[in-house]
């Protein structure tokens, strides 16, 4: 008899903490989604077949590496406006 999966908690933490990433909390949330999408796929892929979720936890990685990604190319683009400023200022 075939047991119908279940669904990970893991990976339904990390959809959660993903959507509170970009709305209540937005560090913690994006690290608590970053952190538990991995343990979950790889609890799902060692259950072989008894847990289920991949796709939540993909979505609760993404939605948490997406604030990470835009906050360093935020730091990237501060700092280069920044250093065209200083480089304009000993031109001068």
């Amino acid at each position: 008899m075939n047991q119908i999966p279940k669904t990970s908690p893991l990976a339904i933490t990390s959809l959660v903490t993903g959507l509170l990433g970009w709305t209540l909390l937005p560090l913690l949330g994006s690290l608590v989604a970053i952190v538990t999408g991995h343990m979950a796929r790889s609890e799902i892929r060692r259950s072989r077949g008894v847990l289920d979720g991949d796709g939540l936890a993909m979505v609760g990685l993404v939605l948490g590496w997406l604030p990470v990604l835009i906050g360093v190319l935020g730091l990237v683009v501060i700092f280069m406006f920044l250093g065209g400023i200083a480089w304009l200022g000993t031109m001068g």
